[in-house]
């Protein structure tokens, strides 16, 4: 397949995910029969994971389908060489992550734009979505039906690995698959700095940083670093907007739990009844917790973060800072295609095969 094939592809998968969600299908198009099957899904998959809900699915669909315009392809894939690279198809073993909806859907991408063999093994929390995804996309480009694998069991013949996972799951990858060249993914998170001055639509950016996918992703904002004057009532004030996250059952249990442990051992924590704010030097808080520290000096925040870089996604604020590398607030989760995970470029390395 030519380059230009594969990108058109993806541009017309584009087209498709912009048309369901605005519903914007006739029973006369040609992919009806994929839109009906893609929305049965789309409703449902909360039935198989309860973190899945149907407005978390679309929110990532609209992310993706944001980033795949032909502009944006050609722009990002316009560093790399790729036309004439591969003399021979690699068949790339893609272990994904099951935390958030269509979360290895860059991976899938990347595998397939680079004319690689993409061979999946999914999480069971998440094995139906980029399944059927697949399945418009070799509707939309029958040729890709040669390229896209899925393993129910071990992964087997294949001449490279990507795998995500926590830093348990990152050991076991790396005993089994160190012979073949690799990229492993451990546990991240993101933090967020803020001024002082933030106005209350900057703090509402943030809470979209905080809440969406209920903080599951290693790019949601799981600890803030507020100046030593900053007003708590004014982080809650603009985090209200989310107060409905209380009624879904599985984040309320999360609440509840980590609520009673902490009244438990009389730790000292900040409470508004759907999301507690908790001063603590770790950078991952649990699900219905957000860890803050005060901090007088912002290059001693700056300072930790260099240092600290390999345990960092992103770095959410509206400070003009120079020395690292930041994202506005509310934009950690809608990542553009060159914002790779854990900073490796995986085009890089799947050129380099």
């Amino acid at each position: 397949m030519e380059l230009n094939k594969r990108i058109l592809a993806f541009v017309r998968l584009k087209n498709f995910f912009d048309n369901f969600l605005n519903n914007n299908f006739r029973k006369s198009d040609l992919l009806f029969q994929q839109y009906e099957t893609f929305a049965e899904i789309v409703k449902t998959e909360y039935l198989h994971n309860g973190w899945f809900t149907e407005e978390n699915i679309k929110y990532s669909i609209g992310a993706i389908s944001d980033s795949l315009s032909e502009q944006k392809i050609e722009i990002w894939l316009s560093k790399y060489n790729i036309v004439n690279v591969n003399k021979k198809l690699n068949r790339v073993g893609v272990i994904l992550a099951g935390n958030l909806p269509l979360v290895g859907f860059h991976d899938f991408l990347c595998v397939l734009i680079t004319g690689n063999i993409f061979v999946g093994k999914m999480s069971s929390k998440d094995n139906r979505l980029l399944k059927t995804v697949s399945q418009i996309l070799v509707t939309i480009e029958p040729e890709f039906a040669n390229y896209i694998l899925y393993e129910e069991n071990q992964l087997k013949n294949i001449d490279a690995v990507i795998a995500t996972g926590s830093n348990n799951s990152a050991r076991y990858f790396e005993y089994y698959f160190g012979k073949y060249p690799n990229i492993i993914r451990k546990n991240r998170n993101s933090i967020a700095i803020f001024e002082g001055n933030e106005t209350q639509q900057q703090v509402e950016k943030l809470a979209d940083d905080i809440f969406t996918y209920f903080g599951l992703g290693c790019r949601n904002v799981s600890k803030i670093y507020i100046p030593d004057n900053f007003d708590i009532k004014r982080f809650f004030e603009g985090v209200f907007k989310y107060s409905e996250i209380i009624n879904h059952n599985k984040y309320a249990n999360n609440y509840a739990y980590n609520r009673t442990i902490y009244l438990m051992n009389s730790v000292k924590f900040y409470d508004n009844n759907f999301v507690m704010l908790k001063e603590d030097t770790n950078l991952s808080s649990p699900v219905s917790v957000v860890f803050f520290e005060y901090y007088s000096d912002i290059k001693d925040v700056i300072g930790f973060i260099k240092n600290n870089s390999d345990k960092l996604q992103c770095v959410s604020t509206d400070i003009d800072i120079t020395e690292i590398e930041t994202i506005k607030l509310g934009n950690t989760q809608k990542p553009e295609l060159w914002d790779y995970a854990d900073n490796i470029d995986t085009i890089e390395f799947l050129l380099n095969l």
